[in-house]
């Protein structure tokens, strides 16, 4: 089954961090995401290009739809010709597979536009 067509819900705060090897397997099926870690806290995150900040705009709008249905909310810089998305799972201060399963998404709606 492709990440993106696993649903997910909110982390719960005692859930486990993805391990390395899940952290593998994982980003090799999002393979235009990068981790990001800051502060100590890891985070998914891809910049995609846009015509214009409209456009960024109603994709940024899309991704916090789907963000809205599964209960998992990102970080979303918008900005003219470029949309920053990150997520991470903040119950338990870094990434869970929920996070995977968001970034999959994010890229369906993005290949949809």
């Amino acid at each position: 089954m492709k990440l993106s067509d696993y649903s997910c819900k909110a982390t719960d705060p005692d859930a486990a961090a993805v391990s390395s090897d899940e952290l593998a397997q994982l980003s090799a099926q999002i393979p235009n995401w990068s981790i990001q870690t800051r502060d100590g806290l890891s985070k998914l995150q891809r910049v995609y290009k846009c015509a214009d900040f409209l456009s960024a705009l109603s994709y940024a709008e899309k991704i916090g739809a789907i963000a809205e249905n599964n209960d998992h909310h990102p970080a979303l810089i918008i900005e003219w010709g470029k949309l920053t998305v990150s997520w991470w799972s903040h119950s338990i201060n870094g990434l869970h597979h929920n996070d995977f399963v968001m970034a999959a998404k994010t890229d369906e709606i993005f290949k949809a536009l």
